[in-house]
């Protein structure tokens, strides 16, 4: 066991630094980082991303006036492609974006403050325009599809011109989502206008028979959500938590993979998500594209689930393997509780490098249980990794250690417990009713929050419900824990500018695979002091009986969240009582002939 740990202690090193000797090794063909992406992508891909780059640096841009900047951009590929030693040409490539970006003409007027990222130095200039960039930008109206025949005739004429303003068209109202994601998103359009601008009604076609706009819309949205937690993960927890995260995702998919591909694969994806969350698109595409390949060149070790997607063009492959199934796991798996627990010799193995130990406890775990959460799982590996450091500084380590799947489980049985408890509510009682109990439950929690972002909360707590209890059951633990950790990294985001009560920042000061049994066991924030009356938290006026029915749930949804703010320690019983005497009240009030005066009698 212990020259097992060594192995994969030099395997983690070498892995570690094999993605940047390769890059040297390749680089040295190039003097000019521009000449080598341009020769590796090729003009069209080249223009595309160069498109992607600056449309989410420069949201509020024109796509006419975007086009000289890339025509700029492309320009000076083809001169360093043509002499690598000419001025510019050696240039890192987020340094030619920015130094074109700062060049443009009136900037300030436009951009107000982020101009003033250029007087920064690299990389600071990045993380500066970064900064600013909008999640959803309310000054781009929303987009509107030409009508069929004139779509058909503009791919028909000028192809490469529609599909570069589709990619600045969902760029610039996704600026946080990874250009190979929009490349293929692009793949997708451009497939549907192939299949249906022969048919006799295109426009049926294109809403119907394949992906209508607002498919592709939401999962642009939904994509870039993901990716923009990634990239939260890496840039707030580290590389150690966001490699964690992806070796248990990983072994869960691939469980026949041997750990050293896995480990190695896990950098490499790693170092292209650095690049992707930096804005470096270029690099992003081309480094993505090779780890594409390399999976591809490599089915048999990997999964033979990729196949049909190695078969598909470059662009469509990543979709697809994201998508694909997880691999069956391996058959006789041996128990690890022999290797992990029984062996007296653990801590030999552990004390010498304490990652390459633990790296291999998530692989071996996480493929044995794909039904878990990632989430679950660091958890888990945290939970054992403390009981070692403690044990193994006694005695006797085994004896002390001896008891870790007694401990360990206890992790298990919380989240199952969660998991089933409130997808049995969901399933059982519906969403409104699912909503209500979140609502009731967080305000209670947080009753510092405004009644429309709980609201917004509720509701979005109410979607993860939605789509995660309606899968089967082995995968509704890793779809729940998933999405609400995303919606805790933005609670606990918004939390660090407007502090909201010391039991959310204890939650959001934990580490990150602990903050959702955190929230979940948070109870009533006891040190709350309500606000004094406000009659004009509970108004009530005819607008509840005739406002359209959207606008009257919510209506009645914040007056329970204002409701709970005036008395957080109400019973389940005294609210279930007052929401019958409210519901009572309606159904009288809004059949009278002047309902304001009936409400206000009621």
């Amino acid at each position: 066991m212990k020259w097992l740990t060594l192995i994969s202690f030099v395997f983690l090193l070498s892995s570690a630094r094999s993605r940047n000797l390769q890059r040297i090794a390749r680089d040295a063909d190039h003097k000019s980082p521009i000449a080598h992406r341009f020769d590796d992508l090729k003009e069209e891909t080249f223009k595309a991303v160069t498109m992607i780059t600056f449309a989410q640096y420069l949201q509020r841009c024109s796509y006419e006036g975007l086009s000289k900047l890339v025509k700029d951009v492309v320009d000076l590929a083809h001169k360093c492609v043509a002499n690598e030693d000419a001025p510019d040409c050696t240039k890192p490539l987020p340094s030619v974006f920015l130094d074109e970006i700062c060049q443009v003409d009136k900037l300030r007027d436009s951009y107000g403050e982020m101009a003033d990222c250029c007087a920064k130095a690299d990389p600071d200039r990045n993380q500066c325009f970064l900064s600013f960039r909008v999640h959803h930008p309310d000054f781009i109206a929303p987009y509107q599809r030409p009508a069929a025949d004139v779509i058909c005739n503009q791919y028909k004429d000028n192809r490469v011109q529609l599909l570069g303003q589709f990619v600045y068209s969902v760029a610039r109202r996704n600026p946080f989502l990874h250009a190979p994601a929009i490349l293929g998103l692009a793949a997708e359009y451009e497939n549907a206008l192939k299949s249906c601008c022969s048919e006799s009604d295109v426009g049926a076609c294109l809403d119907a028979k394949v992906h209508p706009v607002s498919v592709i819309k939401e999962r642009a949205k939904h994509i870039g959500v993901k990716q923009k937690h990634g990239c939260r993960i890496l840039e707030k927890y580290g590389e150690r938590v966001f490699q964690a995260s992806k070796l248990a995702r990983m072994s869960q998919k691939y469980p026949n993979a041997p750990f050293a591909e896995l480990v190695k694969m896990v950098h490499e994806v790693k170092d292209v998500y650095k690049e992707c969350c930096e804005g470096d698109m270029v690099e992003c595409v081309d480094d993505w594209s090779e780890l594409v390949n390399t999976m591809c060149s490599k089915q048999d070790v990997f999964s033979s689930k990729i196949k049909p997607c190695c078969e598909l063009p470059a662009v469509e492959r990543t979709k697809c393997i994201m998508e694909a199934d997880f691999d069956d796991k391996p058959d006789n798996l041996p128990s690890l509780v022999e290797k992990y627990i029984e062996d007296k010799e653990v801590c030999q193995s552990y004390e010498p490098n304490h990652d390459a130990f633990l790296s291999e406890f998530v692989y071996e775990y996480s493929r044995r249980h794909p039904e878990f959460s990632t989430e679950l799982i660091m958890r888990i590996t945290k939970g054992y990794e403390t009981l070692l450091d403690k044990c193994c500084k006694t005695d006797d380590p085994a004896a002390c250690y001896g008891n870790a799947v007694v401990e360990l489980n206890k992790h298990v049985k919380e989240t199952e417990d969660v998991v089933k408890t409130n997808c049995e509510l969901f399933n059982t009682h519906g969403e409104a009713d699912f909503l209500k109990g979140i609502l009731v439950r967080y305000t209670k929690k947080m009753p510092q929050v405004s009644t429309d972002t709980l609201l917004e909360i509720g509701k979005k707590m109410t979607a993860v419900g939605s789509k995660c209890c309606s899968l089967p059951e082995q995968k509704r633990m890793s779809c729940s824990e998933h999405y609400l950790s995303i919606i805790i990294e933005d609670m606990c985001k918004r939390q660090q500018t407007t502090p909201i009560n010391d039991q959310v920042t204890q939650c959001c000061n934990e580490l990150y695979s602990y903050r959702r049994p955190c929230f979940t066991a948070l109870g009533v924030d006891t040190k709350y002091v309500p606000p004094p009356f406000d009659p004009m938290m509970f108004n009530f006026d005819e607008k509840m009986c005739t406002a359209p029915e959207a606008e009257r749930e919510a209506g009645q949804l914040k007056l329970l969240i204002n409701l709970i703010k005036r008395k957080p320690q109400m019973t389940e019983e005294q609210l279930t009582t007052i929401a019958g005497g409210f519901t009572a009240m309606m159904d009288k009030c809004c059949k009278q002939s002047d309902v304001n005066s009936c409400l206000g009698e009621e």
